[in-house]
């Protein structure tokens, strides 16, 4: 059972917790291909979004960008998803974020994208509006409700009825620039106590109007990005959201709440990328995999596919996660910060032969008891 040689203690647990085990002789899961409608994918390796805060202060891509995404693409993975981009200026989590609220954002995030898909990956880009928890310099800092997320954030101002149609534009806006760049699918940023979120959750939300109070009208305001979305972007191009399944507070969101949420937007989207948390401060009992259990829950309540993600950094979890069912693709996020060839180098370890990069097969031709 040489396969068995690095699992971690949550692959045990889930084990003894009653998950189905790997057997020798089971297909392996985590480099087969991946469709999401007509995207096919060549493995299910996922780069979720992670803050840069490399752009200028326009929110124009640089080389940087350029660098950091297309090694990703020449080190395996399958799935590349660009870092939150704000679909207004004052919707940047920083003045460094990127952008895609002007036309003039479309050539860099093109160069981006052509990058990518000359290394054999997909790519995504994550549509975003910070709401409160807006850093820039801008002195507008909106929110479902006149509530700061903590001392360390200014005031914001309530969105009007009028703001909130006026933004569901802007999201359909940056949707047509997404696909003029050539993004092959886009994710709507619903998490981490952004301002979608903040429509979503209780705690952040007590508005009185129709956006507010019942779960039905605090869906409301994702319900309209989502069909404003699809009026500039492409039918047969997946749409993905990204939402916090727990908002670790009495009150706000749980697993369950959060299964109820995607059930009422689950005939317009394709897939859930499932976090947690961020809403409010909170200390969080962070553990290898600990959102997994999300994800497989929203996955099986919501028939639905959905990307997993927390503390994810072997192969080994991977296999668990997609032999078990408990998620469709594997998210590795800080493992892929550390080695943008982690795809390649698990692939080596495991004795998996993926096709390696011409330029680098030297490197993996070594019997490992030479490495």
């Amino acid at each position: 059972m040489e396969k068995f040689r690095n699992l971690n203690i949550n692959s045990i647990l889930n084990y003894i917790n009653g998950y189905t085990s790997i057997k020798d002789g089971d297909s392996l899961k985590t480099f087969t291909e991946y469709e999401i409608g007509d995207l096919k994918l060549k493995n299910r390796i996922v780069m979720p979004p992670m803050c840069m805060y490399e752009a200028d202060r326009d929110g124009m891509a640089k080389e940087f960008h350029r660098t950091h995404y297309a090694s990703r693409a020449i080190g395996g993975v399958g799935l590349i998803i660009v870092e939150a981009t704000g679909v207004v200026p004052n919707g940047r989590i920083s003045n460094h974020d990127l952008g895609i609220w002007s036309d003039e954002h479309i050539a860099g995030l093109k160069s981006i994208v052509d990058g990518v898909h000359s290394h054999g990956a997909k790519i995504a880009i994550q549509l975003a509006h910070a709401g409160r928890k807006c850093e820039t310099d801008d002195d507008y800092i909106v929110a479902p409700s006149p509530i700061r997320h903590s001392n360390d954030y200014r005031d914001p101002k309530e969105l009007s009825k009028e703001d909130i149609k006026n933004l569901s534009l802007s999201f359909q806006d940056a949707s047509r620039r997404a696909n003029e760049a050539g993004f092959d699918a886009i994710e709507i940023h619903a998490a981490h106590g952004y301002l979608i979120h903040e429509f979503l959750s209780p705690i952040s939300n007590k508005r009185e109007d129709e956006y507010g109070g019942s779960l039905e009208n605090r869906v409301r305001f994702l319900q309209e990005i989502i069909d404003s979305v699809k009026q500039e972007w492409p039918r047969e191009k997946p749409i993905i959201v990204r939402v916090s399944a727990d908002d670790y507070v009495d009150g706000g969101i749980d697993k369950e709440e959060m299964a109820s949420i995607i059930n009422q937007v689950k005939d317009s989207i394709d897939m859930v990328h499932v976090s947690t948390g961020a809403l409010v401060d909170r200390k969080i009992d962070i553990y290898p995999g600990y959102q997994i259990p999300h994800a497989e829950l929203i996955k099986k309540k919501c028939n639905i596919p959905t990307i997993t993600v927390g503390i994810i950094t072997s192969y080994n979890q991977s296999e668990e996660i997609l032999h078990n069912g408990r998620a469709d693709l594997v998210a590795f996020g800080r493992a892929l910060l550390r080695d943008p060839y982690l795809a390649l180098n698990m692939a080596y370890e495991n004795d998996i032969d993926i096709g390696y990069p011409k330029p680098y097969l030297r490197g993996f031709d070594m019997p490992k008891a030479f490495v």
